[in-house]
């Protein structure tokens, strides 16, 4: 099984939702980090059923996400892909609120394979 992390920030963006032919979905969000002097702006990913985990928060809000780190080599040219699975919207004090209810049919991200990636 791959590592977990975790990264806390405010949401600033999130992105349509992309379907693909073979019925995979993917929805892009990014998350800025501004606990250093020079915030980051980090891309993630929620993939199939956890896409609607996004449906429970808007820009603005201050996230905790949970993420593995996910490669594959495609067309000779590798690719790194944060893969968020756990979305917590957290109150003004830093402790987080209800966690945003997970999708009924959620899968354990190792079952996730290379085919099933659209690039």
């Amino acid at each position: 099984m791959s590592k977990a992390y975790e990264l806390e920030g405010t949401l600033k963006e999130v992105m349509e939702l992309k379907t693909f032919p073979s019925g995979f979905c993917k929805r892009e969000f990014v998350v800025t980090e501004d606990d250093d002097r020079y915030p980051q702006d980090i891309k993630l990913a929620m993939v199939k059923n956890n896409c609607a985990l996004l449906d429970g928060v808007k820009p603005g809000d201050r996230v905790r996400v949970t993420f593995s780190l996910r490669g594959n080599l495609y067309q000779g040219r590798y690719f790194t892909d944060l893969q968020a699975f756990k979305l917590e919207k957290m109150e003004p004090d830093g402790s987080s609120s209800e966690p945003i209810p997970q999708p009924a049919d959620d899968f354990p991200v190792d079952t996730i394979s290379d085919d099933d990636m659209p690039f």
